[in-house]
């Protein structure tokens, strides 16, 4: 990885310092999140709740958000969104001091758990969105997907290769411990999201809240690439949160894991997103944007066929491996040719609406993973049913990969690519 943007760049270098400690947090939190919710219920559908909860915000708000992103300081929405999360994972602090599981009545403490994750999901939605809106104004054209790869390879390291197992150390200390230590980090994100300057941008002139969306909703639909990248997006993140809620009760039941164990399974799979965040701008230059989308969609199949069929821990890392080097491959593809497209007045909008169609559809996929489980248990056995939800993904996959041949095409092959990732 070059560090000559985190050199030179001080905007940059804030932006990826809060980046890494909200991650770091974030990645101790999807251990002890789940694993609380387990604790509470075994309950397939009730678990798959608490992450509908949390990711429900992209389908509801991801729209209003871009139009509030394009109106608003975007550095001062990130500062205040960190920490209103800060307070709400204080909250979740309390409330395992007040209520320690086994709970005598499991539906209440998941309801509380799936309210709490439904505002940080809703803060997440804000704040996401003015993070990857104000990059291009932290760092030029040529250098988004450096900026891009850099920024996700250092969330991958903190949010799933450092994260996961610390979890499992601070939840062996106590159960408030991670969520406490997770408030601490976004308490320190905002504090550096603060000490960026960025130069002061002329928001739009305001027209109303729905001439605004409209003018988004337009814009990403005249650009059939763009419009086509979302709905294969929010297929594959339907699949992803299918599979990656399940996750916890195939880890303890299948694999035989406890948290420490279900932590280092994370960060085995995290390597991948991290190499993935450092090579994908140079085989994007190689192979070209359309061909680096089909690999990318190749491993993500992979991933899914084995964690179907797998029977060790081992093969699962490896799978998970897959999964986040194609994802990050993805990512650095798709997003920078976004930034670089679309108009920054309208950055905020379009990013939103392409989020609703690419993010709405997590709490769908995470909905049908649970209940998709809870109906076949019965009649194939609870192993069995706890590996559909992967095969079924792979089957997806496969088809999905087929709709990317015949339909998507982004501009410029490999050597078109490599001028236009100089700028040209």
């Amino acid at each position: 990885m070059s560090l000559s943007l985190v050199r030179s760049n001080r905007n940059f270098r804030w932006l990826m310092s809060a980046s890494a400690v909200s991650n770091l947090g974030d990645g101790v939190s999807a251990v002890a999140f789940p694993w609380l919710a387990s604790l509470v219920t075994r309950d397939p559908v009730l678990i798959s709740l608490v992450a509908v909860a949390g990711r429900a915000p992209w389908f509801l708000l991801a729209l209003p958000a871009g139009v509030w992103t394009d109106r608003v300081d975007r550095r001062a929405l990130m500062v205040r969104t960190d920490l209103f999360r800060c307070l709400l994972t204080l909250g979740i602090v309390a409330l395992v001091i007040a209520a320690p599981p086994p709970v005598e009545d499991p539906t209440v403490m998941i309801a509380a758990l799936a309210a709490v994750a439904f505002l940080l999901g809703a803060a997440e939605v804000l704040r996401d969105n003015a993070a990857q809106t104000v990059l291009p104004a932290v760092v030029k054209g040529p250098e988004l997907e450096a900026a891009n790869g850099q920024l996700w390879s250092v969330e991958r390291v903190m949010g799933a290769f450092v994260g996961p197992p610390l979890a499992g150390l601070l939840i062996a200390l106590a159960l408030p411990v991670p969520f406490a230590f997770d408030a601490l980090t976004f308490a320190a994100a905002a504090a550096l999201i603060w000490l960026m300057v960025i130069p002061a941008r002329v928001a739009p002139p305001r027209v109303g809240f729905w001439v605004e969306l409209r003018a988004g909703l337009a814009w990403i639909w005249g650009h059939v690439m763009i419009w086509r990248l979302a709905i294969l997006l929010g297929c594959i993140n339907a699949v992803a949160m299918a599979s990656l809620t399940m996750l916890v009760l195939f880890s303890q039941e299948v694999l035989g894991l406890g948290a420490l164990g279900f932590g280092i399974l994370l960060t085995c799979g995290a390597a991948g997103g991290v190499l993935g965040g450092l090579v994908a701008p140079r085989v994007a230059s190689c192979l070209g944007a359309t061909r680096s989308l089909w690999v990318a969609l190749v491993l993500l199949t992979c991933c899914y066929a084995l964690i179907g069929v797998a029977g060790a821990a081992w093969v699962v890392a490896l799978a998970l491996f897959l999964e986040a080097c194609g994802g990050m491959l993805w990512n650095v593809v798709t997003v920078s040719f976004r930034q670089r497209t679309i108009p920054d007045a309208l950055l905020g909008r379009v990013n939103s609406v392409y989020r609703f169609f690419g993010w709405g559809m997590m709490p769908l996929g995470a909905l049908a993973g649970g209940f998709a489980m809870a109906w076949l248990e019965p009649s194939l056995g609870r192993e069995a049913a706890l590996r559909a939800p992967y095969l079924g993904g792979a089957g997806i996959m496969v088809m999905l990969g087929v709709v990317a041949v015949l339909a998507l095409r982004l501009p410029g092959g490999a050597s078109g690519l490599k001028a236009r990732f100089r700028g040209g």
